[in-house]
């Protein structure tokens, strides 16, 4: 196959990166200008919190599973590492960058697989690492990225409600863990401030986002600082009175600050942050490339779609997307990471959907039964006031802050978290305000699922479902197989977690995106429409057609596409040409 086909079916090699950074260049100084938004704040301080705790929960899987290879340190520098890079240089921005359960349990397998064979593990690390960097820069050039047209809704609802339930279940591991390793009154103190987290944290959500309770700024308090705010209260509540202060709980595990974890690497000739990788036999260099496949599969998929969730359609954004060079700057951080000894960064689920959902910024609205909205004014209240069954006032979403500042910041934050001083507060937080944390963001995801509302849908009283939900214009024989479809999707990604064969699981991810593939062949239209649909839409998608799609403006206009493709193949081939 020439370099021509391939083009064909990927596009001119290099021509995704080249349309990324055309298209987001432009962008760049209005990303720092938009960040002097109120809107920041508080968006900083939320995606601080919840990329953090989250980083060094996993981080104590690894400490435990790994022999203390990684520690907090580790997770902190690699979590400040994604969040300052990609805020300076992605794309998208919008998108948060950290340690996700998935690269953790790739970690701990990894270990589990090479102990025996006297494989030195940080170099090794850092081989896998450095392959799955080359795989990820020739995947960015030859523009793999447009395979995610292909990624809909099937897969990033499986896919999203693992995450919601590895989150929950993390919740409940910490707790249960209270219990063998100090006592009884450790752990039921531990479930008792967990639940109070995942309560408060989500009755402010609740608050803040769907109800009508209290002035609109009140609201939007709860909905900004809430969570943040419960996290340090809860922290300081098991030290309250005597009875809470003498009770023994867990608390995070911290290190010094700046330093590795390993002994070995920080010990006497130790060689600190900078792993030895050529400290290594050649065979168990390329022994490393099968997993470095591995991981770039993972990386592929779990990263494009947190980006593509967190630039779902719900969202009203302005700004272009970047597929091909955030891939290729996720493959330099990877590479960074290996040779750092520190766990390789990349896009998290739900963080970044919440960092998107955290900027935008909304409004209320009348709306008729027509659908037609209008603004909230003195005209408009009177008018809904004279017939008040014809308008309801309702939130949209207006806008969304596109800017760099708040990823940038709470890297920045992260990073300066590794300094002695907060390393200490940090050590009086107790784990069960983790397992708030994690049941919190679990069911959050967990009630916003598309799998979960389908269920939700199938099990409620059929006089109880409004004739507008658009579920109800689907065959139920339709729904159930595309519902049955998707958790079984689910359960294979979630099952495969569970076993050694853990190192497997991008393998699981991507042969579920070839199923959707062909689930329209069992599932004919309209229906097919209504349960599947594109993640996000228009400008987000705009650099993934090497082949447009006609829209109905294009096939009122045909001469218009002709013209506009024929131009884009010549960009294209002058490209080629000078590459």
């Amino acid at each position: 196959m020439t370099l021509k086909q391939i083009g064909s079916f990927f596009g001119t090699p290099g021509v995704g990166i080249y349309r990324d950074i055309k298209g987001r260049l432009p962008y760049y100084v209005s990303d720092w200008r938009d960040g002097l938004n109120y809107r920041v704040i508080p968006s900083t301080v939320y995606m601080y919190f919840t990329n953090l705790l989250p980083a060094i929960a996993f981080a104590q899987d690894m400490f435990d599973k790994t022999h203390n290879s990684y520690g907090v340190n580790e997770v902190l520098m690699a979590s400040a590492m994604g969040g300052i890079i990609f805020g300076l240089f992605a794309g998208q921005p919008l998108c948060i960058v950290g340690v996700t359960g998935p690269i953790a349990i790739f970690n701990y397998t990894v270990y589990d697989i090479i102990k025996d064979r006297d494989t030195p593990y940080f170099p090794f690390m850092a081989w896998i690492c450095l392959w799955s960097m080359v795989m990820h820069w020739l995947m960015a050039i030859f523009n793999f990225s447009n395979g995610l047209k292909w990624v809909t809704r099937y897969s990033c609802d499986a896919f999203g409600l693992f995450i919601s339930i590895v989150y929950l279940q993390k919740g409940i591991q910490i707790c249960t863990r209270q219990f063998s390793e100090i006592g009884d009154a450790s752990g039921y103190l531990s479930v008792i401030v967990g639940m109070c987290i995942m309560i408060f944290g989500c009755t402010t959500v609740l608050i803040g986002h769907h109800s009508t309770f209290f002035k609109g700024w009140i609201r939007g308090i709860f909905a900004d600082y809430g969570l943040p705010l419960c996290v340090v209260f809860f922290s300081g509540f098991v030290h309250f009175g005597t009875t809470l202060g003498n009770t023994t709980v867990q608390k995070l595990p911290t290190t010094k600050s700046f330093q590795p974890t390993d002994e070995i690497r920080n010990g006497p000739g130790g060689h600190g942050w900078f792993i030895h990788f050529w400290d290594i036999n050649v065979g168990d260099v390329f022994l490393a490339i099968p997993f470095a496949i591995l991981l770039t599969l993972l990386f592929y998929f779990d990263h494009n779609v947190s980006s593509l969730i967190c630039q779902g359609s719900e969202f009203p954004l302005k700004k272009p997307a970047s597929f091909h060079w955030d891939l290729f700057l996720l493959g330099i951080t990877t590479g960074v990471a290996g040779m750092l000894g520190i766990p390789a960064p990349n896009g998290l689920i739900p963080q970044a959907p919440l960092h998107t959902t955290s900027l935008v910024v909304r409004k209320e609205v009348y709306i008729d039964g027509e659908g037609v909205t209008y603004p909230v004014n003195d005209e408009t209240r009177e008018m809904a006031k004279d017939a008040p069954s014809s308008y309801t006032l309702i939130t949209i979403n207006e806008s969304v802050v596109e800017q760099r500042v708040s990823n940038f910041a709470q890297g920045l934050m992260i990073l300066g978290t590794m300094s002695g001083p907060l390393l200490v507060v940090l050590g009086l937080v107790p784990q069960g305000v983790l397992s708030g944390l994690f049941w919190c963001m679990g069911l959050t995801g967990v009630f916003h699922n598309g799998i979960i509302a389908k269920v939700v849908f199938i099990c409620t009283d059929a006089k109880y479902i409004s004739n507008e939900n658009p579920l109800s214009r689907v065959r139920p024989r339709n729904l159930y197989l595309y519902t049955i479809l998707e958790l079984c999707a689910f359960a294979a990604e979630f099952g495969i977690t569970q076993c050694i064969a853990a190192v497997g699981f991008p393998g699981v991810l991507l042969l579920f995106v070839l199923v959707s593939y062909y689930i329209p062949r069992f599932i004919p239209e309209p229906d097919m429409s209504i349960l599947d649909q594109p993640t996000a839409e228009g400008v987000v998608m705009e650099n993934l057609r090497t082949n447009r799609k006609k829209s109905s403006d294009d096939e009122k206009h045909p001469e218009e596409v002709s013209t506009r493709d024929i131009e884009e193949e010549v960009e294209d081939d002058e490209l080629y040409k000078r590459v």
